[in-house]
């Protein structure tokens, strides 16, 4: 059988680090074995938290790297440059619950109207020219897209006005006009013409790909809600997941430490959908004897510098780690007792769940209660949940965790059936057959076009 020919196009790719590059990164290094030749269309210099070149060191060598320039900046010189212009108050001036986001500054408003979707739209001229060359010069059959950033998905229109008969996938790794506009502090511009155009794109991303996937069901119910005139199996689900070869089983023993503590690990960005302002204020009303039991440790880079601030409040019961490469945190992550999830999201699940659950840690998790992520934590039985914006919900949570310590921990019993589906070279599998299927159909699709042409020519 001849192998499928397939481009990936993706923003962030290794060796750039961070959450954004694992679900590219897992594909491109588990493809190659489904029958798939791969190549990837990536940038030289996305703006990302971090680097990881370990990530890069598992794709295989028959995956074809192609790396272009990008005008866009790095990410710590672009958290910068949005506080200048969005006239936000240096960090050490903010206080936890006391932000209110200001007027746009007559900079921000230029930039917000000419970087549409997001500010990597700028990839775009260079990212059409270099897709165009690649499937022409690799006779490409399948091309998929993954984003965020949304603006990848602008190229969808472009290549089916040029290759008709070539199938498209759009990934969507984040539901955009829901989430991105009611959680995403990474969203550039939240105005009703940035709505407006972001409604309108993703509209004909949709209308012009073969096929359409999300990454968890909440998502795709929405997507198939969203545009009813497309047929429901263009829609697919393929979720995100953990890894076995990084993320090694590692369950909390149930045996005290010797400093008699409770280690609680959160790994991963804090930002708006993972806002940590109720869960601080329940540890804030904790008794000091609870506050004394408990050790937390964030890992990772956090987002808003309020959040850093009102964490370090909390003294000697925060560590604060900063970004690390994916398997020194999950290395860090197999030593404590529970691990901490925030999610005020109600669509999108964030990465580091399938870790958690892959690493066989319970869950302490503050949640929205109509959640996908709820649903699958309740499912796997992979840990316990409060109301994320309900402080005396949240507190519970944390004094029960203190008081019941290792007899809770020796009472965590875990689907490990359910969480195996979860494992990244399974899921590659089921998206490998996918992406056959896709390009199958569109090829049947095209001799049937061909044919009604014919006949139309003869009737003529």
């Amino acid at each position: 059988m001849s192998l499928l020919r397939v481009l990936l196009v993706v923003y962030a790719f290794p060796p750039a680090g961070g959450v954004g590059t694992l679900r590219a990164a897992s594909l491109a290094r588990y493809l190659p074995a489904e029958g798939i030749r791969l190549d990837v269309l990536t940038t030289r210099n996305p703006a990302s938290v971090g680097t990881d070149v370990s990530l890069l060191q598992d794709i295989p060598s028959e995956v074809t790297i192609h790396r272009t320039v990008t005008l866009d900046i790095p990410f710590g010189i672009k958290k910068r440059i949005k506080r200048l212009i969005t006239g936000e108050e240096s960090p050490g001036s903010r206080a936890l619950g006391t932000h209110q986001a200001s007027k746009p500054s007559f900079m921000k408003r230029v930039l917000q109207d000419l970087l549409l979707p997001d500010p990597q739209v700028t990839w775009l001229p260079v990212l059409t020219r270099a897709a165009r060359r690649i499937v022409r010069e690799r006779e490409t059959q399948l091309v998929m897209i993954t984003g965020a950033p949304f603006s990848a998905f602008l190229l969808i229109e472009r290549l089916r006005r040029e290759f008709p008969q070539l199938a498209i996938v759009a990934d969507f790794r984040d539901e955009w006009l829901i989430s991105q506009f009611e959680y995403g502090s990474f969203q550039f511009s939240s105005s009703e013409r940035a709505r407006s155009f972001a409604a309108s794109a993703e509209a004909r991303a949709v209308a012009n790909a073969t096929a359409v996937v999300t990454v968890n069901k909440a998502t795709l119910d929405v997507m198939r809600e969203r545009y009813p005139k497309e047929p429901p199996d263009k829609f697919h689900l393929i979720p995100n997941g953990y890894d076995a070869t990084r993320v090694h089983r590692s369950p909390s023993s149930g045996v005290p430490r010797r400093d008699g503590k409770i280690l609680i690990t959160h790994t991963g960005t804090l930002y708006a959908a993972t806002d940590p302002t109720w869960f601080i204020e329940a540890l804030q009303s904790l008794p000091p004897d609870v506050k004394s039991r408990i050790k937390l440790r964030f890992i990772g880079h956090i987002d808003e510098p309020r959040y850093c601030d009102a964490l370090l409040q909390l003294g000697e019961m925060v560590e604060l780690v900063g970004y690390m490469p994916q398997r020194d945190a999950l290395t860090a992550m197999s030593e404590t007792d529970f691990v901490l999830m925030i999610g005020h999201d109600r669509l999108n699940i964030q990465g580091k769940f399938y870790d958690y659950v892959g690493a066989g840690k319970p869950i302490l998790a503050c949640l929205h209660p109509a959640g996908d992520i709820r649903r699958l934590l309740e499912e796997m039985r992979a840990g316990w949940w409060a109301d994320g914006r309900d402080v005396e919900s949240i507190r519970r949570l944390i004094v029960d965790a203190a008081d019941r310590g290792h007899s809770l921990l020796n009472a965590f019993r875990p689907d490990t059936e359910k969480i195996a589906r979860y494992e990244r070279k399974v899921l590659a599998h089921r998206y490998a057959r996918l992406l056959h299927s896709v390009a199958r159909g569109q090829v049947e699709r095209s001799i049937d076009r061909l044919a009604a042409d014919r006949v139309e020519k003869v009737a003529k």
